[in-house]
């Protein structure tokens, strides 16, 4: 046990210090980012351990306070401006997914429905489990969907403050702003925490971030609690979260890699051109910046960018609402699109699955 402390302290420490270099180099979003690549080189070393999952859901559960406590009646108003945006977003989807899958097919070969799985914007854990049930090429889909979501962290921060959408301060999360009482504290956390275990059983998407989101919004969107978490705690949240990113990367086969790499990177750009044009529609029909729009419709998972928002400043109630309907619809469409493009494929029949020891649980 006590051997197991010291490795899982070391492997944090080690992030802290990665997110401490970025945020002494001026990156964007230094220490998220800078935390998941210390701990992706960590773990090239052999000596990375796997993150508690209590450790995860304390990151979610401090990371959804602090989202929450951004949200105000003012913002809350401006939900009225976000149907058109969520209807651009669906449409959004569909071409990153089509776009990207139709590289794969033509370009590198790949299946169709092991195409599509690695062109999903998102819900990786679903994406994974369907790629696992219907016996895809769950190593390839890994490697692409993780470059994507590594691609986003590393440097989605830094386009977007050298576009000037956004001002990176470097200031730690909720400096200079009031903190909350211990009591209002306990209630956002403990609530949060009821809520997430309760979403949990019904088996909706993040739910220990959610649920710290909705108690936290709830309570100062109503003025019932106020202040912020304390930006030393925040802080901390963002490298855990960066821990969480990094991990995406474990057990994944070097021979497996190397030549998935240039297909992720051609999905990626294919993605992402997609995603910029869409963004630049809903901007202008929802009245937000293009910084926001740019994160909200991005082919990330819905923790990792709502965190990267309340990271750079932007709205977070906007980036968070599209994701998770992003996620909602990925998780409950993708299990039948993927069992259509199979229905004439007898079992076992795909000739190009990997080891799906590739990403274990």
């Amino acid at each position: 046990m006590m051997r197991d402390l010291f490795a899982h302290a070391v492997q944090i420490l080690i992030a802290g210090l990665g997110g401490l270099a970025f945020h002494s180099l001026g990156i964007p979003a230094a220490w998220l980012s800078g935390a998941a690549l210390a701990v992706i080189l960590w773990g090239l070393t052999g000596w990375a351990v796997r993150m508690p999952r209590a450790l995860t859901d304390l990151a979610m559960l401090v990371s959804g306070a602090t989202m929450g406590a951004a949200v105000t009646p003012a913002a809350l108003d401006a939900i009225a401006r976000y149907p058109a945006s969520l209807a651009l977003l669906v449409v959004a989807v569909l071409m990153i997914s089509a776009g990207s899958a139709y590289a794969l097919i033509r370009l590198s070969g790949w299946r169709k429905d092991d195409a599509v799985l690695a062109s999903v914007p998102g819900a990786l854990s679903t994406v994974l489990a369907v790629a696992a049930d219907r016996n895809a090429a769950v190593g390839q889909v890994a490697i692409v969907q993780n470059m994507r979501l590594f691609a986003l962290i590393a440097l989605l921060p830094s386009a977007i403050v050298m576009s000037g959408s956004v001002t990176d301060s470097g200031v730690l999360l909720g400096e200079g702003l009031p903190i909350g009482s211990p009591t209002s504290l306990c209630i956002v956390l403990l609530g949060g925490l009821a809520v997430g275990t309760i979403l949990a059983r019904l088996r909706i998407a993040a739910p220990i971030l959610l649920g710290a989101t909705l108690v936290s919004t709830v309570g100062h969107a109503t003025d019932f609690v106020t202040g912020v978490i304390p930006p030393v705690i925040a802080t901390g949240g963002l490298i855990l979260i960066g821990m969480f990113v990094a991990e995406r990367f474990r057990d994944l086969d070097p021979k497996t890699i190397r030549p998935t790499l240039l297909a992720g990177l051609t999905s990626f750009v294919i993605g992402m051109a997609i995603a910029s044009v869409f963004a630049v529609l809903a901007a202008w029909v929802s009245g937000v910046t293009f910084a926001d729009s740019l994160v909200a419709f991005a082919p990330g998972g819905l923790e990792a960018m709502t965190v990267l928002a309340l990271v750079l400043g932007l709205d977070p109630l906007y980036v968070g609402v599209h994701h998770f309907v992003r996620f909602i619809g990925i998780a409950l469409t993708i299990p039948f699109v993927i069992a259509w493009l199979q229905r004439n494929d007898p079992p076992g029949s795909n000739p190009d699955v990997v080891d799906k020891s590739a990403l274990k649980p």
